[in-house]
């Protein structure tokens, strides 16, 4: 008779070690923090998030993915580089200004598109052109991409930087400022660009087309932690191309993806898809890779640098490739190869390619 009385003394016990073990489990998973900002090309990852995509795929490779909106995009890479993120999606301009100016190692994981259109300048009034910019007072977000398409209007039109004058703005803040009447034009992006032409009468004298394949969209992750994580970095490529094929369909799924990502966007689904075709979007892997490892990637990366160089926001002295090198692959080191801080690595965008994920 003791043993029956011992077991029903014992059971709670044995239940209660039995319910903690999966919470105890699930607490040892790696856990990673991503971020974003309001940009047309970027809201898959709100989408993703939100629709379970990103914890399937982060269930799949036995980690947590948290990820996040930060309202100010700049405000997004300078957590990052703080360390407050793994993950945070960027233009490869500003990877290379900001965490990698500061000494981060990061790795371009996803090239998700490029812009050409989805960025660009807008001067108050009708019937305006490039050279009405001269002696304008411009609102932008200083030494960010808007600024980087400036310095390119500014060449094309023969203007020097002094033709102008800058006025920095967040972009949170852009759009009622240009709407209260600050400035006499602004440079900014989709869906805030859309917004300001929806609102007032303004003209598009230069956008981003004019330069394609210079602003590139990504989703740049810490090197150290890819190198110690590399789930992490299958995680995110698998969910991010899996919102991708869907969001690139004209089935119904894909307007319904679509009109969920205009609605949090702020806008209409057919906004929201006239905004998508100001992007060169990679909606499968295979041209993401053919892009990201093409022989144009670091002629391009050499525009941005020298941009970089002339801010000095790599260095007073203008010379930030003597202290920081680029990687593309294995084969190719542009800059200090001993100092590598940005690296153009295609390991994921090939497993994808290759359906390895």
């Amino acid at each position: 008779m003791r043993c029956p009385s011992l077991l029903l003394r014992l059971l709670p016990c044995l239940l209660a070690l039995l319910l903690t073990q999966p919470a105890a489990q699930a607490a040892e998973k790696p856990a990673f923090k991503v971020c974003w900002s309001i940009f047309a090309g970027w809201m898959p990852w709100g989408y993703a998030a939100s629709e379970g995509i990103v914890k399937k795929w982060a269930d799949k490779y036995g980690i947590s993915i948290q990820v996040d909106e930060v309202p100010d995009y700049v405000n997004s890479i300078e957590r990052y580089s703080a360390g407050e993120y793994a993950g945070c999606a960027m233009t490869n301009m500003d990877a290379l200004t900001i965490p990698v100016a500061a000494g981060v190692d990061s790795t371009a994981l996803i090239v998700g598109d490029f812009s050409a259109g989805a960025d660009g300048i807008l001067i108050r009034g009708h019937d305006k052109g490039l050279r009405d910019l001269k002696g304008k007072t411009v609102l932008l977000v200083e030494n960010s991409v808007s600024h980087y398409l400036l310095s390119r209007a500014l060449e094309l039109a023969h203007f020097e930087p002094s033709d102008v004058t800058i006025q920095n703005v967040s972009d949170k803040d852009i759009v009622q400022a240009f709407l209260a009447g600050q400035g006499d034009a602004v440079i900014t992006w989709n869906p805030l660009l859309a917004s300001i032409k929806q609102q007032t009468a303004a003209t598009q004298v230069y956008s981003s087309r004019y330069i394609p394949g210079e602003i590139v969209d990504l989703m740049v992750v810490n090197s150290t932690t890819l190198a110690a994580h590399p789930e992490l970095g299958k995680a995110l490529t698998g969910a991010w191309f899996e919102t991708q094929r869907l969001m690139g369909q004209t089935s119904p799924e894909g307007q319904a993806a679509r009109a969920k990502m205009a609605a949090a966007a702020g806008t209409t689904a057919e906004d929201f898809d006239e905004q998508l075709r100001t992007l060169r979007s990679f909606y499968s892997p295979r041209p993401a890779l053919a892009f990201a490892s093409s022989d144009n990637m670091p002629q391009l990366m050499q525009r941005v640098v020298n941009f970089a160089n002339g801010q000095k926001l790599l260095g007073e002295d203008g010379n930030g490739l003597s202290r920081l090198g680029i990687s593309f692959g294995d084969s190719l080191v542009m800059g200090n190869n001993k100092q590598i801080k940005l690296r153009f690595d295609p390991t994921y965008l090939q497993l994808a390619t290759d359906q390895q994920l």
